[in-house]
């Protein structure tokens, strides 16, 4: 396939939030009741908007969190991204490699539009992605249903068969699958095994250019 257009997610991706994000739910979520693994963090957070993982803990524990609760664990994440955060290893190259073989990008995440603003800022990436950044909160449903990237693709442009997404998430393989795109999961941090359904998973960004092939460049 020719990519036209390479989308990206955010969290996990283009900036290592995952790491600082397990960090505050492995501190955080015990003291509500349920002793989580990281195993657990992979597979009920992983992906995923605030809202439906407040609504896994309340289904996990039977019983509401207590108020508050998700703001606090809000500024506990943030934080501690104004301190730690950093893009992802790699993915500054990659991206202007693309670039130059005349491919757009953009991003789309679950995060809010002020979060993906925030992360990028912190990591000098905004200018590289701005005005080509969509949220899950400007479409009717949040992955794993396929609104964001069909969003994304609409917007620009772009069929989705035309589209490759890279991801790091369960939840997003299945939501580009579901767009029609062909999807790369990225595993630096992600376990392999919970990227099933990708069409090529990757450990580390500087093999982004050559999982998106050469029928990506110019001509």
């Amino acid at each position: 396939m020719t990519a036209s257009l390479v989308v990206f997610d955010c969290d996990g991706v283009l900036v290592d939030t995952e790491v600082i994000m397990q960090r505050v739910d492995l501190d955080m979520v015990p003291r509500l009741g349920w002793p989580i693994t990281l195993e657990e963090v992979h597979e009920h957070f992983l992906g995923r908007k605030s809202v439906q993982v407040v609504a896994a803990i309340e289904d996990r524990l039977g019983t509401p969190v207590p108020d508050g609760w998700a703001d606090e664990r809000r500024s506990a994440y943030r934080a501690a991204c104004a301190s730690d955060l950093r893009a992802v290893p790699g993915v500054v190259e990659a991206v202007a490699a693309i670039h130059e073989r005349g491919v757009l990008t953009c991003v789309a995440s679950s995060g809010s539009h002020q979060a993906i603003r925030h992360s990028l800022g912190l990591t000098g990436l905004w200018p590289t992605f701005e005005g080509r950044v969509f949220s899950a909160h400007d479409v009717a449903r949040p992955k794993p249903a396929p609104d964001v990237f069909l969003h994304a693709a609409a917007t620009l442009g772009i069929e989705p068969s035309s589209c490759v997404v890279v991801e790091d998430s369960p939840v997003g393989v299945r939501a580009a699958k579901a767009a029609g795109m062909r999807v790369i999961g990225y595993a630096g941090r992600t376990p392999e095994v919970l990227l099933d359904g990708a069409d090529e998973v990757i450990r580390e960004m500087a093999a982004l250019l050559g999982a998106l092939g050469a029928d990506s460049a110019d001509g």
